[in-house]
């Protein structure tokens, strides 16, 4: 879940299942979709810090390519590098 200042803090199960999916950013560049979302659970495997939110380019020549990050922060600065990616800007 998070907090107010958009950071991560530690819940149990059943309060992380009603964040999974959480809506961070949208984007739509003509039939191409960028999704980047909180994903609720950590996505790390291995050592280092959660992988919380995720970057997706659905469509496109881009289709399926995806970036995990550990802060608020960084997964809007990579959902703006993923639309100016597709957008060729």
């Amino acid at each position: 879940m998070l907090n107010e200042n958009k950071e991560p803090v530690p819940t149990n199960v059943m309060e992380a299942t009603k964040w999974l999916g959480l809506q961070v950013a949208w984007a739509e560049i003509g039939d191409v979709k960028i999704s980047t979302i909180f994903l609720g659970l950590d996505h790390q495997l291995g050592d280092g810090p959660p992988l919380l939110f995720e970057t997706m380019i659905l469509g496109g020549k881009h289709d399926q390519d995806q970036w995990r990050y550990h802060t608020w922060d960084e997964a809007m600065e990579g959902h703006k590098a993923a639309v100016k990616l597709v957008s060729g800007s």
